[in-house]
């Protein structure tokens, strides 16, 4: 690992702050669970790896999840263990408790947060390559070795600026499909408008997360997540769909259907709501659903084409729970 300065911030102002003076040279820590491997492994060109590194663990009172007349409100470094159990989150939010349940290993989740989660880098086997093995438009330089190469695990929804790297990120698309918002120490965004398929998240300079603002779900309404993953919760997803239907049962007045790990932002799925709406839920309507979900999308090859099939079962398992 690349020698680097720790510092610890004492305040959102400070972190932003030091942010802000530092630039590029800077990164931050929440709980390091990607960040420590991604420093490891030196899987960017030395100049472009940190010399600062800004500790959020030192800000007091960011870990709070409470729920008020807004709805639910997670602080930045809030473990994905303790809003997997916490009795707020399980009472009108299970489908966040179950994405954060599905996340690594309890040793992980223990330590992870999900502001550190929404932010993580993308997951590429080209782009963390050991050393800086393969260069790509990731790391400065050109092209996406991928294509050519093994995309078993890469975008069936296209590229971002010519990468093909999906975002992975188990918290995303549940926090899309309940309409939430994040909230950093200069903007709120609408979580479905957070996500950059080329940088992870949209935030600018200086920027950090702050808090995660989850409103209350339609009265009578079903949400859902399911994810498919080779190693079952321990491994990043293959797949994955998060839903909110209103009603559960009945006619279908209202839906959101957002896919995960098979483009390079989750996907927020139109062609599958408007397949739901005017409905009443049945194996055949979440078959339709999945189908139109992914309508739009194309394999690289031949290695990543089960990924279009997988996406469809996880929005018809999703749907269906």
């Amino acid at each position: 690992m690349k020698t680097f300065t720790h510092i610890n911030a004492t305040t959102i102002a400070d972190a932003g702050a030091k942010l802000t003076q530092y630039g590029s040279s800077a990164m931050l820590i929440a709980g390091g669970t990607d960040l420590i491997s991604f420093l490891k492994t030196r899987c960017l060109p030395d100049a472009q790896l940190p010399k600062y590194v800004i500790n959020l663990k030192t800000i007091p009172n960011l870990d709070y999840i409470k729920e008020d007349t807004g709805g639910l409100k997670l602080g930045a470094m809030a473990t994905l263990d303790k809003i997997a159990f916490s009795p707020v989150v399980l009472a009108k939010w299970p489908a966040l408790a179950a994405a954060a349940r599905g996340i690594a290993m309890w040793q992980v989740r223990c330590v992870g947060t999900i502001g550190g989660n929404l932010c993580a880098k993308k997951r590429c086997w080209y782009y963390r390559s050991t050393w800086n093995k393969f260069q790509c438009v990731l790391n400065g330089g050109t092209g996406c070795p991928a294509v050519a190469g093994n995309h078993r695990y890469e975008s069936v929804f296209g590229a971002t600026n010519g990468c093909y790297a999906v975002n992975p990120n188990d918290m995303a698309p549940v926090l899309v499909a309940l309409s939430a918002k994040i909230v950093t120490n200069k903007s709120t965004y609408d979580a479905e408008k957070f996500f950059d398929g080329f940088k992870v998240t949209v935030m600018g300079a200086g920027e950090l997360v702050t808090e995660i603002q989850v409103p209350v779900p339609p009265a009578g309404s079903k949400q859902g997540w399911y994810k498919a993953a080779e190693r079952q919760a321990i491994d990043f997803a293959s797949a994955s769909a998060a839903i909110l239907v209103t009603p559960a049962t009945g006619t279908i007045t209202a839906a959101r259907v957002v896919l995960g790990a098979v483009g390079t932002t989750p996907i927020l799925s139109a062609a599958a709501a408007t397949a739901l709406v005017g409905k009443t839920m049945s194996e055949a309507t979440a078959e339709a659903a999945g189908t139109a979900a992914v309508a739009a999308a194309k394999e690289i090859g031949p290695s990543n084409k089960y990924k279009i099939q997988m996406a469809k079962g996880c929005v018809k398992k999703a749907l269906l729970s």
